[in-house]
């Protein structure tokens, strides 16, 4: 019985450490501990502009020869046309031990501000309900965002329109604080997955362009495990006593 235990605490462990670790097709990079700020002009559907300033905080457990991950970001910007100042937050999540999401979509449509996210790596992803496609979307509504449905977002929204994977790295990469939307194109265009040049509004199939390779994860008392499996949920519950 004591092998046994020692194996499943070994199981458990490895489990906990390889799924941490895991990403979906894009992973968040850094130029360096501590917190980062710069703007970018994102071009909105209808041709018009607005400026968004960015910042992310990097901090937290990470492997030895990694940067730390992201902890906190924030988008802040004014509504065309108005003096309505908008902020979205991403706090640290204790159960993924960074933030949540990478943002890819700031947009207005009808007056109405919009955020399409992406889960930042496989654990995001599992806990926001394994999106397909693998989105998160937010609309602005009674001073406060909202999640929303996928099928909600307005149609005229269709392309990603800030950076998107390791925001802070591509910023030092260019050696500027304001990030033009030509600049952000240009960033964007040389993305891979589909999913990240235009927003997919339907399924993708398993094993597919644009599908992810995340293994389904459950948060058990803490720790995130396969589901139904008894015997990961025997040992924690042996450890919670």
């Amino acid at each position: 019985m004591k092998v046994r235990m020692e194996l499943l605490s070994l199981f458990v462990a490895v489990t906990v450490v390889v799924t941490g670790g895991l990403g979906l097709n894009a992973e968040a990079g850094s130029s360096g501990v501590g917190r980062e700020t710069w703007q970018e002009e994102v071009l909105l559907h209808d041709g018009r502009t607005m400026v968004v300033e960015r910042t992310v905080e990097r901090g937290g457990r990470h492997e030895i020869g990694q940067k730390p991950p992201y902890k906190e970001q924030s988008l802040r910007f004014t509504v065309p046309g108005t003096t309505h100042v908008i902020t979205w937050e991403d706090h640290y999540s204790r159960d993924l031990g960074q933030a949540n999401f990478l943002p890819m979509v700031v947009e207005i449509s009808g007056g109405t501000p919009y955020l399409v996210a992406y889960p930042m790596g496989c654990l995001s992803y599992n806990k926001w309900g394994r999106p397909n496609p693998p989105y998160v979307v937010f609309h602005y509504h009674g001073k406060e965002w909202k999640r929303i449905p996928l099928q909600e977002l307005p149609a005229d929204i269709t392309a990603p329109n800030v950076i998107f994977s390791m925001p802070d790295v591509e910023v030092q990469r260019l050696g500027k604080r304001f990030i033009t939307a030509e600049m952000i194109r240009d960033v964007i265009d040389r993305y891979k997955q589909p999913e990240f040049k235009t927003i997919l509004r339907e399924p993708v199939k398993p094993g597919s362009l644009g599908s992810t390779n995340c293994e389904e994860r459950v948060l058990y008392k803490g720790r995130w495990i396969l589901p139904n499996d008894p015997i990961a949920r025997e040992f924690i519950d042996r450890q919670k006593k």
